[in-house]
């Protein structure tokens, strides 16, 4: 059968929203899975305006990604969200099932673990997490879940402090607070995790041992950091944020369509693509 009766929609939602690689991603993925009645666009959408996207949904619609600043004021619109979503009180997609629910999860979580999978990173002994902002929860989500020994948080205030407590406690992970001021010992880590606005790290380069282990930088635009290139000059395993992308995208993808697996490469090319035309 085709026509108008199989069009499913999909869309990246938030603001700003102009810069997205969502759409590159997903409708790569639609290309290689066949899926030629499915369209993925994006919309620019603040906190104001999404409960009333929301009510003008139709059937045709199958899912939703979501960034900052969507991804905890959606969740009072939602009908369920998943056990990883709640421990961050974060959702980045939503899925609409066949009779009409709206289902929350978080993917940036289990995408971090998959990425650093994807580079042969599978436990580590102890990690350093550097910023305790919106991504800085997830990423120690993720961490706790392959980290067996400690985890500390290098933060800029008391306040931001407090939040990375708050949200080792919630997700029953206990997380060390040290001072930024000392970040440069975070190098040193098996596992360092920067999760910091474009050129936070940049001072930091400098300071990358001789022989560092693993970093995972959030950002991909630009790319790479001082710190990922230093590192990488150093020897060191990087990890990136376009890695991050590519692999929540691809759990997005699955659980939008119901195919598995999500073309993986072809998503990432695609991205890789996109970047080096910018």
């Amino acid at each position: 059968m085709s026509g108008t009766a199989n069009k499913r929609r999909a869309a990246v939602l938030g603001s700003p929203i102009a810069h997205s690689l969502s759409p590159v991603l997903h409708r790569a993925a639609y290309e290689a899975l066949g899926l030629g009645d499915w369209s993925y666009d994006r919309f620019e959408i603040d906190e104001e305006a999404l409960p009333g996207f929301f009510e003008k949904l139709g059937p045709e619609w199958a899912g939703l990604s979501l960034t900052m600043p969507l991804k905890r004021v959606v969740i009072p619109l939602l009908d369920e969200i998943s056990a990883t979503a709640a421990s961050v009180e974060a959702v980045n997609t939503v899925v609409f099932t066949d009779d009409g629910r709206r289902v929350g999860d978080n993917t940036d979580i289990p995408g971090m673990v998959a990425a650093l999978r994807e580079r042969g990173i599978e436990q580590v002994e102890s990690a350093a997490i550097l910023g305790a902002g919106a991504t800085a929860s997830s990423a120690l989500a993720a961490v706790s879940r392959i980290c067996t020994g400690e985890i500390v948080a290098y933060v800029r205030s008391e306040a931001r402090a407090a939040e990375m407590r708050q949200w080792g406690e919630r997700l029953e992970t206990e997380v060390r607070i040290a001072d930024w001021a000392d970040a440069e010992r975070a190098l040193r880590a098996p596992l360092v995790v920067a999760t910091t606005p474009a050129g936070t790290t940049d001072e930091l380069a400098s300071a990358v041992p001789e022989r560092p282990a693993t970093l995972f930088d959030v950002l991909y635009d630009p790319w790479p950091t001082a710190l990922a290139a230093r590192w990488s000059a150093y020897g060191g395993a990087v990890v990136s944020g376009l890695d991050l992308l590519v692999h929540q995208a691809v759990l997005q993808v699955e659980q939008m369509t119901g195919r598995t697996p999500a073309p993986l490469d072809v998503m990432r090319n695609a991205a890789e693509k996109a970047l080096a035309g910018r």
